[in-house]
């Protein structure tokens, strides 16, 4: 089976559709980010997710090359881990320039579950905590 042009066969390329859905699965953490630190310029706040991003794009990199050679790989708990802590949007386009661990049900899975998290904390954040208050007392009512 050969690659769509403009696609290096061993890796896959990123195309537009893929910068399209991360721009909108980025919309609301961004909009978190610029109302939790207002006046503070974007390329400051944005450094602490891009250095995420970029540590965990090489943590793929490197797993990828590993499972190549037949070496030893990382464990999925710290391609997870990097994932939560801020570098979702670096493992999403990794995982589709390199086509490393796209086809791992349970790992994407954990994957999507850890994206749909920061997306919840972003919405939740930008309406004032109704979501999580509403669980709080849900909680609270199932107790009493």
């Amino acid at each position: 089976m050969r690659a769509p042009p403009n696609r290096n066969p061993r890796t896959g390329g990123v195309d537009a559709a893929t910068f399209l859905l991360l721009l909108l699965l980025l919309a609301a953490p961004a909009m978190a980010l610029s109302r939790l630190a207002p006046g503070i310029d974007w390329l400051l706040l944005a450094g602490g997710p891009l250095t995420a991003s970029f540590f965990t794009w090489l943590a793929y990199w490197s797993d990828k090359r590993r499972a190549e050679a037949g070496e030893w790989r990382l464990p999925e708990a710290t391609l997870h881990l990097g994932e939560l802590i801020g570098g979702w949007p670096g493992a999403f386009l990794a995982q589709r320039y390199y086509h490393h661990k796209t086809a791992k049900l349970s790992y994407q899975i954990v994957f999507w579950m850890i994206v749909l998290l920061h997306e919840y904390v972003a919405l939740d954040f930008l309406l004032g905590w109704k979501l999580a208050r509403a669980l709080v007392a849900l909680g609270q009512a199932q107790i009493a």
